[in-house]
């Protein structure tokens, strides 16, 4: 049984990412920053980068590679929006913080390919649109209503029925769906190491392979403490997502890291490349249990869905993807699959994106559910903002509060799996 954590290496984006790893810092660990920031992850990696074009002084420690985690794990589709409709936002937080932070959100697809413009990231970025298939009439109804509450807000958003999904992702396997013209696909290993890249141009200083052993706050900011040394910053930024541990007590007991498992095909002929997937759009299913596919920069099926709990990869997850992939695009059956990897994600209990400032200078963001290449690069502009000016955005600021069945969430989630079949089966939609 391989580790997941191994399967950095065999992934797809780390064999074709064109943004090279960053080398090693050169300078010595500054006495004081403005800024100092644990995860070189997407949260991260643009966090320091927004706050070092602010023309702060940044440091960044990384435990492993900028991109070891999730972030250079995960299906490279940047998908606009939260899990929650417009008006749902508004019923939850009220209406004018509900609809502000629905625009924010709308609009972090459009952040990320800004950013990959302004920056020169050489992450293969396609924009073509994000499709959200429905395998039932039930399930259709829900995403449509959803689809006309973002053209009522002028969102570049279409509805399509079955001969509308089979064009565009090319399979029959759904009924219909919408799509959301405003997503695109990216390298997403590639994406954040020209972040890091990026911010490291601007003055932040970036420390791999560095882990964090400790913090603590002080009267002149926090204590940040590393085997290389220490350093003072007036504000600490945590953007640790699905690889949080116990540096900061309780946060990793408020979500449930889960794998998120992929596999990838050789290279298609060319006629299958026209027809499945083209065009750099991407697709995820309304199932709870759901699959999510794209056509790779070199004409590749990218075909991904849940992985196992835990660091150990679970052969029968791989085998379920592949079997799910020939059950939707029966035309794959003759292809190899090259690429097997997996990462942890980080799901939280309402599905929202948590921020958290326990202590006066201390930011956190995590639990992107499944859209963490826009909404990290989001919460990582916010967070550089909140720690420089003081700018509140509109995702209101939570305590941490740990889950009191954490310790159970093994046999919690197994129990969730078999729901989520249960209601898939009687076609209900996510």
């Amino acid at each position: 049984m391989s580790s997941s954590a191994a399967s950095f290496e065999r992934s797809l984006w780390s064999a074709t990412a064109a943004e090279p790893p960053l080398g090693a810092e050169a300078s010595r660990l500054a006495a004081a920053v403005d800024v100092a920031v644990v995860g070189g992850g997407i949260t991260g990696c643009s966090a320091a980068l927004a706050a070092a074009r602010a023309g702060a002084s940044v440091a960044l420690f990384e435990a492993r590679q900028i991109g070891w985690g999730a972030s250079g794990r995960n299906g490279g589709q940047v998908i606009p929006g939260l899990k929650y409709d417009p008006s749902e936002l508004r019923g939850l937080f009220g209406e004018a913080s509900g609809a502000a932070l629905a625009e924010a959100a709308g609009g972090a697809a459009d952040l990320v390919f800004e950013l990959i413009a302004r920056h020169a990231i050489q992450c293969t970025p396609q924009r073509g649109g994000w499709l959200q298939a429905a395998p039932s009439p039930t399930a259709l109804a829900r995403v449509q209503a959803r689809a006309r509450e973002w053209i009522a807000l002028g969102a570049p958003v279409e509805l399509l029925d079955a001969d509308g999904v089979a064009r565009l992702v090319g399979t029959r396997a759904y009924v219909g769906g919408w799509i959301d013209r405003r997503a695109g696909v990216v390298n997403p290993l590639a994406y954040v190491r020209g972040l890091a890249r990026a911010a490291r141009e601007h003055g932040a200083a970036i420390y791999q392979d560095t882990p964090v052993s400790g913090i603590r706050r002080g009267s002149d900011g926090w204590q940040v403490t590393t085997a290389a040394g220490s350093v003072t910053a007036k504000s600490l930024v945590v953007g640790t997502d699905g690889y949080t541990d116990g540096l900061v007590p309780g946060l990793a007991q408020t979500v449930l890291a889960v794998q998120s498992a992929l596999i990838a095909t050789e290279p298609l002929p060319a006629e299958l490349q026209q027809t499945i997937m083209p065009g750099g759009v991407c697709c995820s299913e309304t199932r709870r249990l759901a699959f999510y596919f794209r056509q790779s920069a070199d004409g590749r099926l990218v075909f991904g869905g849940r992985g196992a709990v835990g660091d150990a990869e679970q052969p029968l997850f791989a085998d379920a993807l592949i079997a799910a992939m020939q059950r939707t695009f029966p035309q794959t059956r003759g292809a190899a699959i090259t690429h097997r990897w997996s990462g942890q994600v980080a799901l939280t209990l309402d599905g929202i994106p948590h921020l958290h400032e326990p202590q006066p200078g201390l930011l956190i963001g995590l639990g992107y559910n499944g859209r963490g290449v826009a909404m990290a690069s989001l919460m990582g502009r916010w967070l550089a903002g909140m720690a420089l000016r003081g700018e509140r955005p509109p995702l209101p600021s939570t305590p941490i509060s740990p889950i009191a069945w954490h310790g159970l969430r093994r046999p919690a989630i197994a129990l969730g799996v078999g729901w989520a079949w249960l209601r898939d089966r009687m076609g209900l939609a996510a």
